[in-house]
């Protein structure tokens, strides 16, 4: 019997496959069709700074109107030795998945700065959350901010939360950042226990006829794992934490080439959407069937064997391989580029 089993944030997994935070864990119905669809485990949709924001101003305004209106309105104050109000359905949502569901749950923050992420964290963790995913999401729009204190801010962030919870936190990141490798050293310092690569960025389309920006959406598709691959085959056996690929995964044929890279894990979505949740069973149906072929007995067996540290060119994945690249297509296509 192949052994797919993986061990990911310190919870073992019966495979590396896992659904991606998504609307498809928006509900425990849906949750226990990803657990019966395969999936080894689910990171909910995020929590957003920004509701956690708009609902503690809610509270603010309704506690400042009745402090002015009488002075004995402190008794129509709510009762704060519970959770402070905030996303109760969110936290209701980890109670019930974890009460419905064997696969382990992780509960996902996206934000950028610490504000009630460490509250909140502990809140998920009392929950029953079995880990976070700190997904970070943000678009530098600032000239003033340099990449510098952008990775400091980051850094800080995961510090506040990782010391505030006992749970493992993986940290979701774009692939926007100058120096990917040294901030994975760094996230590991600061006490992050995994590295999710890449959060998809979400580019909007212009409205020409309308002079408008219109948001724009669209599922991913295989070619999208180039990146993920480069990034987990170099920092694979070189830092201290679990790496899990997430954009791009839809077939079997992905799923290996990620344990290939060096992935403790790998997150599935838009497949799942577009095939529905057995999906996640036919991807591993489809690893099982290949690795009988070649005769692996485990998924161990191929971790990281095209990572940067085992294969015999390392070049390929540095700066010389783009030099290999111009000159081997130097004298077939770009030669009929005719000069006027």
């Amino acid at each position: 019997m192949i052994d797919l089993s993986t061990t990911y944030l310190g919870l073992k997994l019966a495979h590396p496959l896992i659904c991606s935070s998504s609307p498809l864990s928006a509900d425990v119905g849906a949750i226990r069709r990803l657990e019966d669809g395969g999936a080894a485990a689910v990171v909910l949709h995020s929590l957003f700074e920004e509701q956690i924001e708009a609902e503690s101003l809610d509270l603010d305004r309704y506690l400042e109107a009745g402090a002015e209106s009488y002075a004995e309105a402190s008794s129509y104050f709510p009762e704060l030795t519970a959770p402070d109000p905030g996303p109760d359905d969110y936290l209701n949502l980890v109670r019930k998945a974890k009460e419905s569901v064997s696969i382990p749950i992780i509960a996902s923050l996206n934000g950028t700065t610490p504000g009630g992420w460490v509250r909140y964290s502990r809140y998920l963790e009392s929950a029953g959350a079995d880990a976070i995913e700190l997904n970070v999401y943000t678009v530098p729009t600032d000239p003033q901010s340099s990449s510098q204190q952008i990775e400091d801010d980051l850094c800080s962030l995961v510090q506040e939360v990782a010391s505030s919870i006992t749970i493992p936190l993986a940290v979701k990141l774009g692939s926007f950042y100058t120096g990917p490798a040294h901030l994975a050293h760094r996230l590991h310092n600061v006490g992050a226990t995994a590295l999710v690569l890449f959060n998809r960025f979400y580019q909007p389309d212009f409205d020409i006829d309308n002079l408008s920006v219109v948001p724009h959406i669209k599922l991913s598709h295989s070619e999208e794992l180039l990146l993920r691959l480069h990034w987990i085959a170099i920092l694979y056996g070189r830092i201290g934490l679990d790496l899990a690929v997430t954009g791009g995964v839809h077939t079997a044929r992905d799923l290996l080439k990620c344990l290939m890279a060096g992935a403790t894990t790998v997150m599935m979505t838009s497949a799942a959407i577009k095939h529905g949740p057995t999906h996640f069973s036919t991807l591993i149906a489809g690893v099982r069937q290949w690795m009988e072929e070649h005769e692996y007995d485990s998924a161990s067996m191929i971790r990281g064997v095209l990572s940067l540290r085992n294969i015999a060119d390392p070049s390929l994945f540095e700066r010389l391989n783009y030099l290999k690249l111009i000159r081997s297509h130097g004298g077939t296509r770009f030669s009929t580029i005719a000069t006027p």
